[in-house]
């Protein structure tokens, strides 16, 4: 059963929504709305999760969440919800043109006025890079925020804004374009101030080539075959691979592991341009949503 669905923060261009299950349990959500173009959306969210992030929303604007209980692909329970996005502020979190604006000095601040405890940012790494994505990681060492903006421009040039929990660590940006330079800006947030920001560039990984079934098969035969004087690792088998749910813009495939297990897996497709994509996935997971 799915408890109740409410809002727990709410900007200009995202919502935290959270909730509850009282009784049972479920293998994922989805949370579906409208875009502010009439768009659905569909947003996955894994079963063990209360709460999730809504990025990307309009200003001013009425949204109707929907929130349903999966199991083995099958929707159980829904709560919905609605709610309106905060009114533009673009003097907090503006976007950086090119580079991040230098932050004012602290001794301009009233001498009465206290500031909250000092919370600072640590190292930015990368954590993981595909021809699509790249995962981000960094550390507190002092203090704490409330939340964090990761801000980038893509491949277009144009400002692209991440809203993340507070007691994230990091994130992985996903939709970007193989072999081409990123730098990140992560700004520590407190009541919604920038307090701290650092900064990182990455580049992109080359497409890789999608192999044809047939070929992915020789591929595999040749390796068995080549001599080596290490010991095999224990043999690892995937299942079948099937299809839980399907929207008009996304798929959800789920698959079994019957024997041994894998690091990691990677989903291959072409998307409607022809444009191959490669989408990383734990490997402890067992569905993955293609958005």
């Amino acid at each position: 059963v799915l408890g109740d669905l409410s809002v727990t923060s709410i900007t200009p261009s995202s919502m935290r929504l959270q909730w509850n299950v009282p009784e049972g349990s479920f293998d994922s959500f989805m949370l579906q709305y409208r875009d502010a173009q009439g768009q659905p959306q569909a947003l996955p969210v894994d079963g063990g999760s209360r709460s999730v992030t809504v990025p990307g929303l309009s200003p001013s604007r009425r949204y109707r969440f929907h929130l349903y209980g999966l199991r083995r692909g099958k929707r159980i329970d829904r709560v919905s919800i609605d709610v309106i996005t905060a009114a533009e502020e673009p003097e907090e979190l503006s976007l950086p043109s090119v580079e991040p604006e230098e932050e004012k000095p602290q001794t301009e601040a009233p001498a009465s006025y206290t500031s909250p405890a000092r919370a600072v940012l640590g190292d930015l790494r990368v954590s993981s890079i595909s021809p699509s994505s790249v995962g981000l990681q960094w550390n507190i060492p002092e203090g704490s925020f409330d939340s964090f903006m990761l801000q980038y421009q893509d491949a277009q040039g144009q400002p692209q804004a991440l809203p993340i929990d507070g007691g994230s660590r990091s994130v992985t940006v996903s939709g970007l374009s193989p072999s081409h330079r990123y730098r990140f800006h992560l700004y520590g947030l407190q009541a919604r101030k920038k307090v701290d920001h650092i900064s990182i560039r990455a580049v992109t990984e080359e497409p890789e080539e999608l192999l044809l079934p047939s070929e992915e098969q020789k591929r595999e035969k040749l390796q068995t075959e080549a001599p080596s004087s290490d010991a095999p690792p224990v043999q690892a088998v995937l299942g079948e691979l099937s299809v839980s749910s399907v929207t008009p813009n996304s798929v959800q495939l789920q698959w079994s592991v019957p024997e041994g297990s894998f690091d990691s897996f990677m989903l291959q497709y072409r998307d409607a341009q022809g444009q191959p994509q490669a989408l990383p996935v734990d490997g402890g997971s067992r569905s993955v949503t293609v958005s």
